[in-house]
């Protein structure tokens, strides 16, 4: 580093402010030392720099799943954020729930020396176990659930996505609004049920216009057309994300249905692609980046101590072709041909 800061004429540490990307090095300065450390080939040691200054500028990530668009989605976003802050990341996949394998990972981290660590959590076991797992360390939870400890956490607010959608669909008159929810114990999965339960009109029957599904497109299908083989299809249903959106579309098409003439379908989460769907779902919108942006805000303020703060990033609905106005007759002829 003395060499460095020799070539560029300045002291050690101005060289130590430019590596840590201190805001009060001025472009020219911060440019001189990045040329002085190009051409004497120099790359900082981040350990040996941990052992002086106790910090390793690096922080741990874990994700309960990263084969779902949505926690992909937020560790891309984590991942750019914290270089943008000055920190490298160290992420781990966790293949189940089981709370040794929580407890290995962050063990893990612990011996690299990561300054704090973002979890994604998906459900409540993963909420839990991280926590415990995690003792003193600073720690931010993705997560929609309950957390028992006074730790920081952010997520986007599923409720309100779900209420938005629900909104649009009985202004357009919709009385008979099915939902197929994600996989039993997954935390987005149950508050979008709980919230459309809650938007539901009065008199419906949440048992009968609620089917399980798992994020896939597959499970998506086979919801709706255990809804069309009903005798009394609904007039919209609301799918808990996109993939299995589009095996709801899929099975519209299938049955001869029109979609929005005769049901409108409703996605979450706005994912790559959707719109270019036949027809193009309606969704919510979740922003993902912001929601990296405000993971790694809080973690920063967790390493400072600051006191901590819950943050809900706003969804925002996207209307597209899937849905319009509820049909003033119900269509049977394509639910004869589902029931035979």
């Amino acid at each position: 580093m003395a060499e460095v800061a020799a070539a560029a004429g300045v002291s050690q540490q101005t060289v130590s402010r430019v590596l840590n990307n201190h805001p009060s090095v001025s472009a020219n300065t911060r440019e001189a030392v990045r040329q002085a450390m190009e051409l004497m080939q120099y790359r900082p040691n981040r350990a040996a720099r941990a052992l002086v200054t106790g910090n390793s500028q690096t922080i741990g990530v874990l994700v309960s799943s990263t084969s779902l668009s949505g926690p992909s989605g937020s560790l891309i976003s984590i991942e750019q954020t914290a270089r943008a802050r000055g920190y490298w990341v160290s992420m781990a996949g966790l293949q189940s729930n089981d709370p040794q394998e929580v407890s290995n990972v962050i063990s893990h981290f612990f011996a690299q020396g990561v300054d704090g660590i973002i979890a994604i959590a998906q459900t409540q076991v993963a909420v839990d176990t991280t926590l415990e797992a995690c003792g003193n360390m600073p720690t931010v939870l993705l997560t929609s659930g309950p957390v028992t400890n006074d730790r920081p956490t952010v997520d986007i607010d599923q409720a309100d996505g779900v209420h938005q959608a629900m909104t649009l669909l009985r202004g357009l008159g919709h009385t008979h609004i099915a939902h197929v929810t994600g996989p039993a114990g997954d935390l987005h999965s149950e508050i979008r049920a709980d919230a459309w339960r809650a938007c539901l009109p009065g008199g419906q029957d949440s048992t009968t216009w609620c089917a399980r599904g798992d994020w896939s497109a597959a499970s998506g299908y086979n919801a709706a057309m255990t809804f069309l083989a009903s005798g009394d299809p609904p007039t919209a249903i609301l799918a808990g994300n996109d993939r299995m959106a589009f095996g709801v579309l899929r099975a519209m098409h299938d049955c001869g249905y029109d979609v929005p003439r005769d049901v409108s379908v409703v996605g979450f989460d706005d994912i790559e692609g959707s719109d270019c769907s036949i027809p193009p779902p309606t969704t919510v919108r979740q922003n993902h980046a912001a929601l990296g942006v405000a993971a790694m805000q809080l973690l920063l303020e967790a390493i400072d101590d600051q006191p901590p703060r819950r943050v809900k990033i706003p969804p925002q609905l996207i209307v597209r072709a899937s849905t319009g106005a509820a049909p003033r007759m119900p269509r049977t002829d394509a639910t004869r041909a589902v029931a035979v």
